[in-house]
């Protein structure tokens, strides 16, 4: 019998973000030190008579710099903070393509939503003006796998080409995907990671009608507030973060920047309600626990954890009952900490940023704090990292992500020795 190939060491080297706390990947690093909210009031479309009126908005981007001005309409914003997110880490990286095999270089990048904007224009175009003034662009600017499709032509990677709409879990379930094609040895390098664009009229309006989100309109910035006793709901957000994931033996061979090593990739279903965490954080417990074992790592090695932490009541008690299921003891040794506190909810962005922001925080050995934590809850009683960033000894960090339909992702990154 054949022994089973020996599956690859993933590094992550090169990172891009365009989030509403910054607009490149340093930038967003000094507003997570700096404990900088992105809320504030929508300007993406006029709000008067919405019950939520504010939002963590993308600020200052130009889609101009990477489209032309045809293309920037007949495209979606999720795909235009994709492409741009993915020029940012694919230059982090420093590849020189020239060299490579475009076929074992690919894509995965994922979003919940897609063009949402595109469906709820080109909707109004049908209702008042009828079925023949549908732009011929339509299909191509809403799909959610179009993000990765421009990425792909721009850069001529010919490998590997998907995108999962896993909701909120979208973007780790993006980068798992990528890990477990380079474990496999059927890709080189893969660009992965997820994106959003979902501040619009139906966006807000939905979700406000689930009642999901904060209604702080006088205090934007405060509204946000994981882990807080008097938390009322998420703050959304936009935006994109993606990752260049890269086989071990070729990084080192180039000798490319390393900022972490991607070690294990857990996944699981709460089989219990569309929208309700499962009772006493069932499905991310089992997550975690897959995510430990598929690196080989003990509970008690996991020094921080960069937490789903949607500043939901129901999301942030049973994640902290599933960490203290999963961890034992050590979970409250270990810190955790919600930096959609600042971003706001990106919803499919969610668990790229984060996973962006967990190999940062591996590559600088800092832990992003959670923001506007001022009044404790007794069910949610560990340590969050409030109010301030942490430089603390990480070796390995696991970042959650949960969505609509009960599934659940999580990444483990570790630091490079």
């Amino acid at each position: 019998m054949n022994p089973l190939p020996q599956k690859k060491r993933v590094v992550v080297t090169g990172i891009g973000l365009v989030t509403p706390i910054g607009n490149t990947r340093e930038d967003n690093w000094q507003s997570l030190m700096a404990g900088r909210s992105g809320a504030g009031p929508i300007t993406h479309f006029d709000a008067t008579g919405y019950e939520v009126r504010f939002a963590a908005e993308v600020k200052n981007f130009d889609p101009r710099q990477y489209f032309d001005a045809r293309e920037v309409k007949r495209t979606a914003p999720y795909i235009h903070y994709a492409v741009a997110a993915a020029e940012e880490a694919l230059a982090d990286s420093q590849l020189d393509f020239t060299r490579l095999d475009r076929q074992r270089c690919g894509v995965y990048v994922s979003s919940g939503i897609g063009g949402f904007n595109v469906i709820e224009r080109e909707n109004a175009r049908i209702l008042d003006e009828g079925p023949r003034h549908i732009s011929p662009y339509f299909m191509i600017s809403f799909l959610v796998n179009m993000a990765a499709g421009h990425i792909s032509i721009r850069h001529g990677l010919q490998g590997p080409l998907g995108a999962t709409a896993t909701a909120c879990a979208a973007g780790v379930h993006a980068i798992g995907e990528a890990f477990r094609i380079i474990q496999r040895g059927e890709a080189e390098v893969m660009v992965c990671g997820g994106t959003e664009g979902a501040i619009t009229p139906m966006g807000v309006g939905g979700f406000s009608a689930a009642k999901a989100m904060s209604t702080r309109n006088d205090d934007p910035q405060r509204a946000s507030r994981p882990f807080d006793a008097q938390r009322d709901g998420f703050l959304l957000g936009e935006g994109a973060g993606v990752m260049v994931l890269e086989a071990y033996e070729q990084a080192l061979a180039r000798g490319a920047s390393i900022y972490a090593e991607l070690v294990g990739y857990g996944l699981s279903g709460d089989a219990y309600h569309i929208t309700a965490p499962a009772p006493e954080g069932d499905g991310m417990y089992r997550m975690m626990l897959a995510t430990l074992q598929d690196a080989g790592v003990t509970p008690d090695q996991v020094d921080y954890i960069n937490a789903h932490g949607t500043s939901t009541p129901y999301n942030d008690k049973f994640e902290t009952v599933a960490i203290k299921r999963a961890f034992g003891d050590h979970a409250y040794r270990l810190a955790v900490s919600s930096t959609k506190s600042m971003t706001g909810h990106t919803l499919g962005a969610a668990g790229g940023i984060e996973a962006c922001y967990s190999a940062l925080a591996v590559a600088r050995q800092m832990i992003p704090p959670t923001i506007n934590y001022e009044t404790p809850d007794p069910e949610c009683d560990l340590d969050y990292t409030p109010n301030e960033p942490r430089p603390a000894e990480l070796r390995y960090v696991l970042s959650n992500a949960a969505g609509f339909g009960g599934t659940n992702g999580g990444l483990l990154f570790k630091r490079v020795e």
